[in-house]
């Protein structure tokens, strides 16, 4: 017997908080799995309920120093509201640190500059503006350096705790007890501990924004169902809150209307717009037995439909829980830093005590041994390391703003570089997803434009979006007088008289059933359905006058795209909910191999597509612009969303392109194959300067000046690497 449990974990700061708590609780007996989200702080737990129950697995965590909940046991704008609070607490705690680093900043280039001002540098001044930095801001390092320790598993914070610690309490000894031992004071690094709090700081506040991100799709998801249904009961309609309908409840949908659950029609008939679940813009033609989807809206006609799934049950739960346990179950990033810290940190303790103990047994100085272990520790201080990422970040995540490419986090910037697979959706991401008039085809010695003109007049009235799309097209050319009469059956076609002549435009039954001989017409309607185009036909009077055909067009950029994605070594595969035809006609257009199209694909299975294409070990990358997207989007290593997409594409992606050009989606990547590039360079000269300086500092051959010197000049290597991502393009 199995359960499964989601849990919301709060007060992680890195990755190896993560691995601590699945640590802490894959020991407790009847834990059969857990994976802890540091991105989404959230935990979900495979257990044995008769071996142990659900508060335990709390508590386990509870203990293990972080707070934790079910998700049942909270609501949604609790939880918000959470998030914002944090994220105002981490501003605040980045203002008042950055005040009161600012003139231990300035002391130091003052210094530099061989400018001595006695106030700014006066070491009385400096400790009481360093000391709430260290203590008060920086306590949440020193309370998970311990953690980390205590769990086996230390990370960043302890390297935090340790060199700021290191160069804190060197300036106390420099400028209050050196003078009483020897009269004379040493060199202040105040300002070291300082910014490296600050900047640690800064990250985390950025992360903290990113991470309220995916609780905005979800809400958006749920804003999408309709409050309320007009249910058939005792001989009457009655509206009802949508949540008290039940399965076999008949209800009444008028035009204009959402649909309020899924169910089958059962009399009437309509037109009804489902791009909001599969995407594609013309609407779906249902008639008696037909399936509805709730949240979907009804454009035309009235009709009534059985309530068969409700609640949980709906396509729309469906689509919310998939993009919530995709979002949970990306396994969480295992930061470079963090992996080097669990080796580096022992390492330099190791270092440094060692060096103490030899200073001690070969010269019985005190003070030399002091000196010459505090110098391992500054020039080991991981300022550079803890630059080494975010400046790389936030240079590539500003570089990419200016070229339209939105990366939602570091994160994400991170993770671009690993893909091997993209993966596009058709319509609106590789098309326009806008239907216009791609074909005129008259018969007989009728013209082009006269054709058009009659079918724009008899569509002018119409609704419907391929009606819409000859109208315009029509009215482009002049102004489109009025039919005399109208009448439409929707999804098949309208009828108008003008002039006393009957005009018919429609499919090609609809046509038929009308007494038209379209012998005519059929050597050029097989041909526009092979390539997956909507025909008109369009009869005047009796008589076929022709066919006007209507498709979805490709963009400009999409096969200059794909091109480039091909070129950079990617495979690029197209799905969509089309037929095989008109899939395989539209990347041909686009410069997809057919072999990679995957066709006929039902919403809810696009992330199990995705799932398909990740299975061989790719990292894959999805591209879409829809609601039905959001899943696939949110199961994807990397989700990249069109700015012009739906709100929920855009908060369940990864990466946002403010245009439609689709040669974002290999700037994307390039960016993040060049901002991991100054990541691995940044980290080489983080570590030069340790692996030069530490054997120097061990052998008393390097004070702590020349090693906080050393320190900062590994800072600035990395910063200046860093914003050598400016000049990419």
């Amino acid at each position: 017997m199995q359960r499964e449990k989601n849990i919301r974990i709060s007060g992680m700061s890195c990755a190896a908080c993560a691995a601590r708590i699945e640590k802490a609780v894959k020991k407790r007996d009847g834990v059969i799995d857990v994976s802890v989200n540091l991105s989404t702080e959230k935990g979900r737990v495979r257990y044995d309920p008769l071996k142990i129950k659900t508060y335990e697995i709390i508590e386990e965590i509870k203990r293990a120093g972080y707070g934790a909940e079910t998700i049942e046991e909270e609501d949604r704008d609790r939880a918000a509201e959470m998030r914002k609070q944090e994220i105002r607490r981490l501003g605040i705690l980045v203002l008042i640190s950055s005040a009161l680093s600012a003139p231990l900043v300035a002391s130091m280039v003052l210094m530099l500059l061989r400018v001595h001002i006695e106030f700014i540098h006066h070491p009385l001044l400096q400790l009481v503006l360093a000391t709430p930095v260290q203590f008060v801001i920086g306590w949440r390092f020193y309370r998970n350096a311990y953690l980390g320790v205590r769990g086996g598993s230390p990370g960043m914070d302890l390297l935090v705790a340790l060199g700021t610690s290191a160069a804190y309490f060197f300036s106390v000894y420099n400028g209050f007890i050196m003078p009483l031992i020897s009269g004379g004071a040493g060199g202040l690094y105040f300002e070291a501990s300082a910014v490296v709090i600050t900047l640690v700081l800064l990250g985390k506040f950025f992360e903290a924004r990113a991470k309220g991100r995916t609780s905005d799709a979800i809400k958006k998801l749920i804003g999408l169902q309709p409050a309320t249904a007009v249910i058939v009961r005792d001989g009457g309609e009655l509206t009802v809150p949508a949540g008290d309908v039940v399965p076999g409840d008949t209800i009444v949908v008028k035009p204009g209307e959402k649909i309020p659950v899924d169910g089958v029609v059962l009399s009437g008939a309509s037109s009804v717009d489902e791009s909001m679940i599969t995407g594609e813009s013309v609407p779906a033609d249902k008639g008696p037995g037909d399936p509805v989807t709730g949240a979907t809206i009804n454009r035309f006609g009235s009709f009534t439909f059985r309530a068969e799934r409700v609640g949980r049950d709906t396509l729309l739960a469906q689509i919310i829980r998939t993009v919530e346990e995709a979002q949970a179950g990306k396994p969480p990033i295992q930061r470079f830093a963090d992996r080097i810290a669990a080796v580096f940190v022992p390492a330099v303790l190791g270092v440094a005590v060692v060096t103490f103990v030899v200073w001690i047994l070969a010269t019985g100085s005190l003070a030399m041994a002091i000196v010459s272990a505090v110098a391992v520790l500054v020039i080991a201080c991981p300022c550079a390391m803890g630059l080494a990422t975010p400046t790389a970040v936030m240079v590539g995540t500003g570089r990419g703003a200016d070229m339209g490419i939105l990366f939602k986090s570091g994160q994400a910037l991170e993770a671009a570089h690993r893909t091997g697979i993209v993966v596009l959706d058709k319509t609106g991401t590789v098309t326009t997803g806008e239907l216009s008039v791609s074909d005129i085809l008259p018969t007989g010695d009728m013209k082009e434009d006269e054709l058009i003109f009659y079918a724009g007049l008899t569509e002018k009235k119409s609704e419907h979006p391929v009606g819409r799309a000859i109208y315009d097209r029509a009215a482009s050319k002049g102004e489109i007088p009025d039919p005399e009469a109208f009448s439409s059956e929707p999804g098949k076609g309208v009828r108008a008289f003008f002039k006393g002549r009957e005009l018919i435009a429609g499919t090609q039954s609809f046509v038929e059933e009308r007494g038209v001989d379209l012998s005519c017409c059929a050597s050029v309607l097989t041909p526009l359905e092979a390539q997956g185009k909507t025909a008109v036909v369009v009869a005047i009077g009796g008589r076929a006058a022709g066919v006007i055909a209507v498709s979805d067009s490709i963009r400009d950029s999409s096969r200059g795209a794909v091109a480039e994605l091909h070129r950079m070594g990617l495979a690029v595969y197209l799905v969509t909910g089309d037929n095989r035809r008109t899939a395989e006609f539209m990347a041909a257009r686009a410069g997809i191999d057919p072999g990679r199209v995957i066709a006929g694909v039902l919403p809810g299975r696009k992330a199990e597509v995705v799932r398909e294409l990740q299975r061989g070990g790719t990292a894959v990358a999805m591209v879409g612009d829809g609601i039905n997207d959001a899943p696939a989007l949110a199961t994807a290593d990397v989700g990249i969303a069109l700015g012009t997409g739906t709100d929920i594409a855009l908060e369940s992606a990864d990466i946002a392109l403010m245009g439609t050009d689709l040669a974002g989606i290999a700037t994307a990547i390039r960016l993040s194959r060049a901002t991991i590039r100054k990541i691995r360079q940044n980290f080489f000269w983080a570590f030069i300067y340790n692996c030069i300086g530490i054997p120097f500092a061990a052998s008393g051959m390097l004070n702590p000046v020349i090693a906080g010197a050393a320190m900062a000049l590994s800072s600035v290597s990395v910063v200046t690497n860093s914003l050598l991502l400016k000049r990419f393009r």
